[in-house]
């Protein structure tokens, strides 16, 4: 049961659903699905795989650290070496699963708010202007020139908010203004995240219908964006671009305790630490020294350019 007093209250530090379910299930000893949550995975091909989490009740939310709603993971492999077809075919996959909560959310003929938050001048939190600038937005067609759209067409606005070193002003400030004034019924809202993987960076899309909080997965927590924040539905789509120094050691140390497996084919000691988390005690030993860093790949930049295609595609696709 997870209101066992037995069960550990665990600092998560990852923005992934599936992900914390993982690590809450290993460090509780549960084999099977945890109460109150349904889980699917889903091999869509040999580079593409959906994961799909829901969390159904309070009891399950508070083990997660994440509120009640679903959760779609899509984890792409080798997306630095993308072809055009892989992120096409990565991009129709995620706008298939969008569009889906799109319409648990609205009508056909809402209109949509596109949110890209982040800063543009830094590579790993650059996603969600860059995407921004690739959106098919529709409003101001609508408003001065409606003549040249199909009848039926959604008004579709974007845009980046900026971050609050740089406006002075929280991004929960900025948007409440904007849909004050434009009445969008619904927000789509992209944000770099982390996670508790080097496998997924950059690599990894979550999307979520329980909102966001910008900056959580890096301990910059700002105020949440979300349906009881703002008074309309928000659709949380993020990517993973960073990890802790602490998750790259104890990524590391898990393939070298693989590597000492294979060549001695047995030890007690080892198969001990290979099945326990070090995220903690790894953490424990650098945060003294201001050694937990926030580790990005070289490659980030290619795999910007690859990511926003995918979403920006995606996005316009499951919207129009």
């Amino acid at each position: 049961m997870i209101n066992d007093k037995n069960i550990k209250t665990l600092n998560f530090r990852t923005d992934l659903a599936d992900e914390r379910r993982d690590i809450f299930k290993k460090a509780n000893n549960i084999e099977n699905d945890i109460e109150g949550i349904e889980s699917e995975e889903n091999i869509i091909s040999k580079y593409l795989k959906t994961t799909k989490v829901k969390i159904l009740n309070e009891n399950a939310s508070k083990s997660l650290g994440k509120p009640v709603g679903n959760y779609i993971t899509i984890d792409m492999k080798k997306l630095k070496t993308a072809s055009e077809e892989q992120i096409q075919e990565a991009a129709e996959n995620l706008s298939k699963e969008l569009k889906e909560l799109i319409d648990l959310h609205s009508s056909k003929e809402d209109p949509i708010l596109i949110v890209g938050l982040g800063n543009e001048s830094v590579t790993p939190d650059a996603l969600g202007p860059k995407v921004t600038k690739e959106i098919d937005v529709t409003r101001h067609i609508l408003t001065y020139m409606p003549q040249y759209l199909e009848p039926g067409t959604r008004s579709v606005s974007a845009i980046a908010p900026g971050v609050l070193g740089t406006t002075g002003i929280e991004t929960l400030e900025i948007l409440k203004g904007i849909v004050d004034n434009i009445k969008p019924k619904l927000l789509i809202v992209i944000d770099a995240l982390a996670s508790r993987s080097i496998e997924r960076i950059s690599s990894t899309i979550q999307i979520s219908d329980t909102g966001i909080v910008p900056g959580a997965g890096v301990g910059n927590t700002r105020k949440d964006l979300s349906k009881e924040t703002l008074g309309i539905p928000v659709i949380a789509l993020g990517i993973p671009t960073v990890v802790e120094t602490a998750v790259l050691v104890n990524d590391c140390l898990d393939l070298f305790i693989e590597k000492l497996q294979n060549e001695a084919k047995s030890n007690e000691y080892l198969n001990e630490l290979k099945q326990k988390d070090n995220y903690e005690e790894i953490k424990e030993s650098l945060v003294p020294n201001e050694y937990n860093l926030i580790v990005t790949p070289k490659e980030i930049d290619e795999l910007i350019l690859n990511m926003t295609s995918v979403v920006a595609r995606g996005i316009n696709f499951a919207i129009n």
